[in-house]
Parts: structure tokens; sequence; C-alpha cells
């Protein structure tokens, strides 16, 4: 598990530079699909089964209102985007999954709420890690967001989509949804358990809706933008650790 997440980070850092305005969403699979390959390891979301139709590219990239499982294409950024890259690679038959919100272009041309919200979602993320210890309850990753939220801007916590146990498979036991739940208060994170924390948050309603054209892109019910950023984490006998921590990207207490 921490050759695929070092692996999953490194992936990311060498992207990184190409999520910028007048980069085509393709153009940053292709980069996702070579590097992966070259280093003899597989894009776990290619062929990805879904309810109607496999995932077609290998990753997600979600744009403006899609919250997530945005699929690459023609569209190019633009400056005042907001672009959540979500990798997951298999190595050795293990995952590493984890994700970033980008805001693109100079800081101008961001406008506050997009800001605001991408703010909110690392945050969240940072919290709820460093709230659970081992043994705790699910509950407390959705508790801990739903109070820093909820205190700090009212936006709407997603709840139909959940971050998730992972090894050997992509999605497995527990989930881990980012508002408490009957289940979440009943299940609990032993040492030895590696889970992914996302929590994403939209600007506006926690509504969503899928694209029915596609079967895989979730959008915000009201249109307004969502971040999401995700890692990996493994409870050991200490506490969380984080499996999937970049060199390059946005570090604890970073401000946007």
């Amino acid at each position: 598990m921490r050759n695929a997440c070092q692996f999953n980070a490194q992936l990311m850092d060498f992207v990184r530079p190409q999520v910028v305005a007048g980069t085509k969403t393709s153009a940053i699979d292709k980069i996702v699909f070579e590097y992966t390959r070259d280093h003899g390891h597989t894009p776990a979301c290619l062929g990805y089964p879904g309810e109607s139709r496999p995932f077609p590219k290998s990753c997600c990239i979600s744009v403006n209102d899609v919250i997530c499982h945005g699929i690459p294409g023609r569209y190019e950024l633009l400056p005042g985007d907001i672009v959540n890259v979500d990798l997951t690679t298999i190595v050795n038959q293990w995952h590493g999954d984890q994700s970033e919100t980008f805001l693109i272009g100079d800081a101008g041309q961001i406008h506050q709420e997009a800001r605001d919200v991408t703010q909110c979602a690392f945050d969240s993320l940072y919290l709820a890690i460093d709230a659970i210890s081992p043994e705790c309850t699910v509950s407390v990753i959705g508790e801990t967001i739903v109070d820093y939220v909820s205190a700090n801007y009212g936006f709407g916590i997603v709840d139909k989509y959940v971050g998730h146990g992972i090894g050997v498979k992509f999605h497995q036991r527990p989930n881990i949804p980012h508002v408490p739940t009957r289940q979440s208060r009943q299940e609990r994170l032993y040492p030895g358990m590696c889970f992914t924390i996302e929590p994403m948050i939209n600007a506006g309603t926690s509504r969503s809706v899928s694209d029915p054209k596609d079967g895989w892109t979730v959008r915000t019910f009201d249109r307004k933008v969502s971040a999401q950023f995700e890692h990996t984490i493994l409870m050991t006998e200490e506490g969380p650790e984080i499996m999937t921590l970049t060199q390059n990207g946005p570090q604890r207490g970073h401000q946007f």
C-alpha cells in the first residue's frame, strides 16, 4: 500500500504543471495513462465497471460544478476554473488513491466563492484526519466536517458519495461518509485498516444530479461550484498515517 500510494502521489506531482489554463482535460488524462504504464503500473479508473458502462478514461477530472467522476475530454481549462484531479493507481495489485482541487489562473481571476469552497474542502480533510484515532467510530469524520463547515461556511456537504476502505480492492468496507450516519456510528477504524477521506463540498446545496448521457458525471443540483480533496489513510496503533502526501502540492495549513 505504501508503494502504491507513494507512486500515486508522485504521479500527482508529475501532472501538476499541466493543470493550467489552456490545457485540455484529455491531455492531462493522456499524461496520467502514459506515465503510469511507463512505470509498469495500471490506472485503476480505466475500464472500472459502472452501473451502465465502464469508465472510459484513466483518471477523473471534475471542473467547476462537477462534484466527481468527471470524464476527461475536449474541454480546455480556463482562467477562473476550479478543477479536481482524482488519481488512483494499481501497483502490484494494491491501490493508491487521492485527489486535489486546483484553482486555474492568477489570484485576481479566481472568484472568491471558488477559493472559499476549495479552502473549506481542504481544511475539512485535515481536520477529519486529525480527529480520528485507533478504534474510533467512523462517524468522528462526518461529525468533525459537519461542525466545521456549518460553523464557518454553511456550504453543502455531499452525502451521496463517500470515502471507502481500500487495498487490493479499489472500493471496500467501511464506507466513509462525510456526514454522520447510523452505520458510521457503529463501525470503527482499527489499526491496519486503510481507507480514504475525501470530503466533497458544494458552494450551494448538497444535492447532486448524475449525467444520464455518460452514466458517470455528477454535478451540483444548482450548478454552483464544488471542491474535493482526498488522501488514502492507514490507521496505525499510534494514529492515522497519510499515505499519499505529495512533495509539491498544498501541505497542511495551506491557504488558497
